[in-house]
């Protein structure tokens, strides 16, 4: 996906994720929990994403090339009532939208990760939006899926950018050799992934052996990596044990 396509997708994920929220908080009180988020209620869903949102928005806007200061970060009140926390949650993604928009993709930004640019921040956000978007619905009912694009997308992202970020968050034990593949069934992906030590190996070929090679959509796979759905969503061959053990290895955030 490029910039355009990203920021498109961004946009649709925001107004699902609104659209989600409203239905939930039109069942009135007690707002609904997240199943897929143990502990929280919609209510903090909506707060969690709408303060990321206007973090980034801060460091896009002052186009910061170090963490910023939380000495000079002020954020808005949120709102109580869920008529405003939506419109709140509403804003703060348009806004950050019309950033991404207005920055492309090559501007040079303070990031967590290797690669310091305001695309990396637009990628990073259109899944995790895409995501949260899945818990929201998740709350009153069976959720949509990601968009095949970007559910691949969020696959290779998460094995290249997350899961070596993961392990150094998280102090996880070193890979003794692990070999991982995931096989897109509904396009012609696949990601063989070796564990070695500290180091996580995306293999150019995904054609070599494997220990355990999990298969399904690119959603499905996707909703994995994040902690969404369990290894019985997927087809999985090999050495089944080590599918669960991923998240020992690739700790969750």
């Amino acid at each position: 996906m490029d910039h355009v396509e990203r920021l498109a997708a961004f946009r649709t994920e925001a107004t699902a994720f609104e659209k989600a929220v409203r239905r939930a908080f039109d069942l009135g009180e007690p707002v609904p929990a997240v199943p897929s988020c143990p502990g929280w209620t919609v209510t903090d869903l909506v707060t969690h994403l709408g303060g990321v949102h206007r973090y980034l928005a801060h460091v896009l806007r002052e186009r910061l090339t170090a963490p910023p200061d939380p000495a000079g970060l002020a954020l808005p009140e949120v709102p109580d009532d869920p008529d405003a926390l939506t419109e709140w949650f509403a804003q703060g993604a348009r806004e950050l939208a019309e950033l991404f928009h207005e920055l492309g993709p090559d501007a040079a930004l303070w990031t967590w990760s290797v690669e310091q640019t305001s695309g990396f921040w637009l990628r990073m956000q259109l899944i995790e939006l895409a995501v949260h978007r899945w818990d929201a619905e998740s709350a009153t009912g069976t959720p949509g899926r990601l968009a095949p694009d970007v559910a691949a997308d969020a696959v290779t992202q998460t094995i290249e950018v997350m899961a070596p970020a993961r392990r150094g968050w998280r102090q996880a034990p070193p890979g003794a050799g692990e070999r991982y593949r995931f096989r897109r069934t509904d396009g012609p992906e696949a990601w063989t992934v070796a564990l070695s030590g500290d180091r996580v190996l995306l293999e150019s070929a995904p054609t070599g052996p494997a220990d355990v090679e999990a298969a399904g959509s690119a959603c499905d796979l996707a909703l994995f990596l994040w902690g969404r759905l369990p290894a019985t969503a997927l087809r999985v061959t090999g050495d089944a044990a080590l599918l669960p053990h991923w998240f020992t290895l690739v700790p969750p955030v």
